[in-house]
């Protein structure tokens, strides 16, 4: 018979428990039920664990299992063969404990997004100089197999671009104010409540989350070292239904999209609310669910679609790694050398090239239409359509209640531009004094 695979595991929160449970299901099935000793070509036994208390361990009401009271020493155990890394965070004692494993020569499963987005690099290097493997389908994308498709499925191709929502919290707020007409924040307060947001939610609404995400997923694609401080990133706080319900008439819904595409200027990575044609892929994905879609040169998009978060979602993932261990397949974590990896550069967004949604609040005198004209002009920005609606206002058929006129909403989607050429049009309007507040401006992801 075939020794098993002896696994230590550290973290048993939503995730760890879940792959606690699914390990021992496994192998408590009769052999020709456990799938995952058949796949494998033998049993893989969760054999120790590491928390922050006993009592979890108890909590699981698995047999058998031993408990070591330090990952750092989980990691090192004599007594296990593959480490599970479940703790999160970009630091100790996550980071330490992994690279405790990789430098013992133990193989390394991990979830942990901030960490691979933080010291993947440094990691990855480890990895290289024990030849442990250092497996993180789970760090992007929960039960969607991103990972392995970028790195093994397609090895032998170039890509011209991946993008995709990558955060269940943003695309659940933004499906429910499109779907409910809610403010921001009131589908905030929802989320919470539900427990899809955390108590301090700005890591998701910020789209710092997904900047982690894409990042590794820019290496994976076109072999960057992974950084997120070199992806441009925006928030959907100030996102509205007016906005949603706008993009819906012009045949668009709004996402927030991680893209990464290869540009004349480099490998451009963003993160910002997108309009998304409403016949594409994406647009489709509605509540927690993730989708990303991989633009092979040559052919036609794919796009997987799937939980991307929860404990039985990322669980799958985290087992498939162990699974991939088990077999003896190893495979580089960023899919080539980490000395062949190029450096990764912000590229700047002023060079970005794409359409743009553009709302604006114009002032009701003569010539402000002339005005904005006039710079977007200036700027060679050509207007695909323009749509003028009626002015929000009191009982005077569009006035304020003073008896003057309140500004009226004009929205403006422009053909392919510059991001610099929107962005010197648009402040040369407001000098002028012809709108009030602030534009709107939303980026439009071609299909």
């Amino acid at each position: 018979m075939v020794a098993p695979l002896k696994v230590g595991l550290a973290g048993l929160g939503t995730v760890g428990g879940s792959v606690a449970q699914l390990l021992h299901r496994q192998e408590s099935n009769a052999p020709e039920s456990n799938v995952l000793g058949a796949r494998c070509g033998r049993p893989v036994r969760l054999v120790a664990v590491s928390a922050k208390a006993e009592s979890e361990m108890q909590a699981l009401g698995i047999p058998g299992l031993r408990w070591v009271a330090s990952p750092q020493a989980l990691a090192t155990d004599p007594e296990i063969d593959a480490f599970v890394e479940l703790m999160g965070g970009e630091g100790d004692p996550a980071k330490s404990a992994i690279e405790a494993a990789l430098s013992s020569g133990k193989p390394v499963v991990t979830a942990n997004k901030a960490l691979i987005a933080r010291h993947g690099v440094a990691l990855a290097t480890l990895a290289e100089r024990s030849g442990a493997a250092l497996n993180f389908e789970a760090a992007v994308g929960g039960a969607i197999p991103v990972v392995k498709t970028l790195r093994e499925g397609f090895a032998g191709n170039s890509f011209d671009r991946v993008y995709g929502i990558l955060n269940g919290t943003c695309n659940y707020i933004l499906s429910r104010m499109e779907s409910e007409k809610l403010s921001f924040a009131d589908c905030l307060r929802e989320a919470q409540r539900l427990g899809y947001a955390e108590a301090n939610p700005t890591f998701d609404v910020d789209g710092h989350d997904t900047a982690q995400k894409i990042a590794i997923l820019a290496s994976l694609a076109f072999g960057v070292q992974v950084d997120p401080d070199a992806v441009y990133v925006e928030g959907i706080s100030s996102i509205t239904p007016e906005d949603l319900a706008a993009a819906a008439e012009l045949g668009y819904r709004i996402k927030l999209l991680g893209v990464a595409v290869r540009t004349e200027s480099g490998i451009e990575q963003r993160v910002h609310p997108t309009m998304v044609r409403l016949d594409s892929p994406l647009a489709q994905v509605m509540g927690v669910t993730n989708a990303v879609t991989i633009d092979p040169a040559g052919f036609s998009p794919i796009t997987l679609v799937g939980p991307g978060a929860g404990g039985a979602a990322t669980a799958s993932a985290v087992v498939a790694d162990l699974a991939d261990i088990a077999r003896g397949a190893r495979v580089r974590p960023f899919a080539r050398p980490v000395a062949d990896l190029a450096g990764s550069r912000r590229a700047p967004m002023q060079r970005h090239e794409g359409g743009y949604y553009i709302r604006l609040l114009a002032v009701d005198r003569p010539g402000t239409f002339a005005t904005i004209a006039r710079h977007l002009a200036d700027e060679q920005i050509s207007l695909e359509s323009i749509v003028q609606r009626r002015r929000n206002g009191g009982p005077h058929g569009g006035d304020d209640p003073d008896g003057t006129q309140s500004p009226a909403p004009i929205i403006l989607v422009t053909y392919a531009t510059t991001e610099d050429a929107v962005r010197k049009a648009l402040r040369e309007i407001k000098n002028r004094g012809v709108i009030a507040g602030n534009p709107q401006v939303i980026r439009i992801e071609k299909n």
